[in-house]
């Protein structure tokens, strides 16, 4: 018994040296992948395994009387003679891999040699082959989600198997005395060697499935490195400097490119590596293949580089990658390689996996870009909404006071223009400081108050260091205006309006309190949020001043309005001081 265990292991050696290397070819993809396969392919992995399972018939042992046979080439038995052999091996793996249907027909071309071959075992391999074969596809059905059966579960399949074989042999057999005295010799053997090669198989499998996926994840770690060091360049547009930092970048980080050229959808605008002293940015695309990767956005394989660039052949073969900008093509990454056969699987989905991750990106940075715009878009029209209605009263004020008192009139008609002056400038920019807010609320009670004369007092406390405290244009005056034209509407005299900007930690608060008739509860949880028709007004201007703070600071600068118990309404909102210019905040704490 244990000379024939040493020869099974001896040959199950030379047949698993086989299955590494059937380990490394492509056809293994597929089925380690679990993708479902057709009938037809089914036929073919069956053939693949039965060949396989015949192997390993063929490196069996002949037992005859009590001893054994280790002629290299086997002939077929006499009714005397039985084989040692390891063919439900090609079967089980067959089952393990391929499932149900290619594990029963790789046992039914195995078990069909197996009676060809005749033997005392020969009626038993045949009926044992298909029915292990679907047994073992069943396992591998059941944990179905582990992409290879486990080393462990391999060997007890694989044990099972032999038993199963050993108990068809004693059903089978005619004389139950020899057939049992034949199990005591050939059962452990082949239990053994059996059961470990399957293991050492599936083992095979994992390693190799583990060195695939340390490599696909190297060359998406890279992937994503060169992606991202791009980006930079790419946000800023393709201009002739920014490609050539990007073929730069990518001649560096991909060892097996020999040169490295960028193109808009027009033109070459960078080259790097080989041939990049005798050929210049600015040339016109002129290769047929370069024009149609701009026109199709679908990445090609070139294997005559003299297609791109007929100048230079020895750029023998590229890949051009196209770059996407959303739906729209900007540009073409083209890699050169020195020859045809120096890009396999690798570098193909290398080029792939660059050409989306910067599609992604440059898509990202577009939509971030258009978002920026909208929002600034959205602001000016904000701004722009402000002031109609104080423009059009005080022009009535000023037409009425042109025959009543004409001096006041022309006071008027001067404070308006610096008014108007200094709202322009502001509402040039999306932000403007406290202190220039000042003089434009200045200029706007300067001229409001010729129209209100005493109906109210204006004060304001400013704690220093606030003066550069940046905020939306027309913010302060926006809100002294709600005050007078609502919450003092009417207030006959006595009317107060207190302006307070301090600190609070690390914010700055600004409040606006008047001593009004406040607003309805119903309509002031509302307000701020959206445009009042409820309200005798619109209620624009709050809503305007609302929607650019948080525009500009977020939802935490909105503002918070209520009345106020003695009568009035309160304004206030809160910026933090890491918004100020300089370092005066950081300092007065």
């Amino acid at each position: 018994m244990q000379e024939l265990a040493l020869h099974l292991f001896e040959r199950m050696g030379m047949l698993l040296i086989l299955a590494f290397i059937l380990t490394r070819i492509p056809l293994f993809r597929q089925l380690l992948d679990r993708k479902g396969i057709s009938g037809v392919q089914s036929v073919f992995y069956s053939c693949l395994f039965g060949l396989f399972g015949i192997l390993g018939t063929y490196a069996g042992v002949v037992v005859e009387e009590g001893g054994i046979s280790t002629s290299f080439w086997l002939m077929p038995l006499t009714k005397d003679q039985a084989l040692a052999h390891a063919a439900l091996v090609g079967v089980v793996i067959g089952g393990l891999m391929g499932g149900p249907r290619v594990g029963f027909g790789g046992g039914l071309l195995a078990g069909a040699h197996l009676l060809y071959m005749g033997g005392y075992t020969g009626l038993a391999g045949a009926i044992t082959a298909p029915l292990i074969g679907v047994l073992a596809g069943g396992v591998a059905r059941f944990f179905a989600q582990e992409r290879v059966v486990s080393p462990a579960k391999a060997l007890f399949v694989g044990m099972f198997a032999e038993v199963l074989f050993m108990g068809v042999i004693l059903i089978c057999a005619e004389d139950s005395l020899k057939a049992i005295e034949l199990v005591n010799l050939i059962g452990l053997p082949m239990v053994l060697t059996n059961s470990i090669s399957i293991a050492v198989f599936t083992t095979m499998l994992r390693v190799a499935l583990a060195e695939e996926e340390r490599a696909a994840a190297y060359e998406t770690e890279k992937a994503l490195h060169i992606a991202e060091a791009a980006l930079p360049h790419l946000k800023q547009g393709l201009t002739y400097r920014t490609a050539q930092a990007v073929a730069d970048l990518l001649l560096r980080e991909l060892k097996t490119t020999t040169a490295v050229a960028v193109t808009d959808t027009e033109r070459l605008l960078a080259h790097a590596g080989a041939a990049s002293r005798t050929i210049e940015p600015g040339e016109e695309i002129s290769s047929s293949m370069a024009k149609k990767v701009i026109a199709t956005g679908e990445l090609h394989v070139v294997d005559h580089a003299e297609d791109i660039q007929p100048q230079h052949p020895s750029l023998g073969a590229a890949i051009l990658v196209p770059m996407l900008e959303g739906s729209q093509i900007v540009g073409v990454i083209q890699l050169y390689f020195k020859r045809p056969q120096d890009i396999g699987r690798v570098e193909l989905a290398m080029a792939r996996g660059l050409g989306q991750l910067i599609s992604y990106q440059l898509g990202a940075t577009s939509h971030e870009n258009m978002a920026k715009l909208m929002k600034e878009a959205e602001l000016k029209l904000l701004q722009a909404q402000i002031h109609p209605h104080f423009l059009y009263n005080t022009l009535n004020a000023i037409h009425s006071l042109i025959r009543s008192d004409p001096q006041l009139a022309r006071h008027a008609t001067m404070q308006l223009g610096a008014f108007m002056r200094l709202n322009a400038k502001l509402m040039a920019s999306r932000a403007t400081t406290v202190r220039e807010e000042m003089e434009l609320l200045r200029a706007y009670l300067d001229i409001i108050q010729i129209r209100f004369e005493d109906q109210f007092n204006f004060h304001c406390e400013l704690e220093p260091g606030l003066e550069e405290l940046q905020i939306p244009p027309a913010t302060l005056q926006m809100l002294v205006e709600n005050s007078i034209k609502h919450g003092l509407r009417n207030t006959a005299s006595g009317g107060l309006i207190k302006l307070t900007l301090r600190r609070d930690g690390d914010m700055a608060v600004v409040l606006l309190e008047d001593n009004g008739s406040g607003i309805s509860p119903v309509l002031l949880e509302r307000l701020g949020e959206r445009p009042l028709h409820e309200s005798g007004g619109t209620g624009i201007g709050i809503y305007n001043i609302n929607q650019r703070l948080m525009g500009m600071y977020g939802r935490e600068a909105r503002l918070i309005i209520e009345n106020v118990a003695e009568g009035g309404l309160r304004i206030s909102f809160r910026i933090p001081c890491s918004v100020l210019e300089g370092s005066r905040c950081r300092e007065a704490n």
